[in-house]
């Protein structure tokens, strides 16, 4: 077996060493940035170190979509879903998300990229656990299955919009902190609501 190449500041690199610099590069210049000979740069290390960790860049491409699953769908469930009560649950979901995903771009630099099949396989899979999770929150709440996937999806889109105005029109939404309970008051009392 091949010795690995490649040390950043006199360690080993790991798989996750690249992974996390990868992720770091997607957030800053797309799918594009997520280039092996930048990386190596980037870590100061050889491509060597690299494909001793990765077969090819699709694998990396792979790995670095699983670990932003992994911090940004399955990370904020974990942290929210221990709460009982289906309502508070989802306050704390609105209010967790936002904060999980503020200054990292790398969400919408994938919905900009939802042309790449493995982008495309990711969004699709994040965006199902997602809706379903929420759904099941609005289940609990005592929606019906049929209105709670309704009202899941429209939780999940305002969630997309919100996303969307963090980058690009971020003074659009509510600056001070009770601005930004009112805010979640308000969506909440509309989501909630029963005719």
């Amino acid at each position: 077996m091949a010795k690995e190449q490649g040390k950043s500041g006199g360690r080993r690199l790991t798989a996750q060493d690249w992974v996390d610099a990868a992720l770091t590069a997607l957030g800053e210049g797309g799918l594009a940035a997520v280039a092996v000979e930048p990386l190596a740069k980037r870590l100061k290390a050889t491509k060597g170190s690299f494909y001793w960790h990765f077969p090819n860049r699709e694998a990396l491409i792979d790995a670095v979509l699983k670990r932003w699953e992994d911090l940004n769908t399955e990370g904020v469930i974990k942290a929210v879903d221990d709460e009982p009560d289906p309502e508070r649950r989802l306050r704390n979901l609105f209010k967790t998300v936002p904060a999980a995903t503020d200054g990292d771009p790398v969400e919408v630099m994938l919905l900009g990229h939802v042309r790449h099949p493995q982008v495309a396989a990711a969004l699709r899979r994040v965006t199902e656990r997602r809706i379903d999770y929420v759904t099941q929150i609005l289940v609990d709440f005592g929606f019906p299955p049929d209105e709670a996937r309704r009202r899941g999806v429209l939780i999940y889109t305002s969630h997309l919009g919100q996303t969307h105005l963090m980058y690009a029109a971020p003074d659009v939404l509510p600056a001070d902190r009770a601005d930004r309970k009112r805010y979640l008051d308000t969506l909440l009392h509309i989501l909630l609501h029963r005719e």
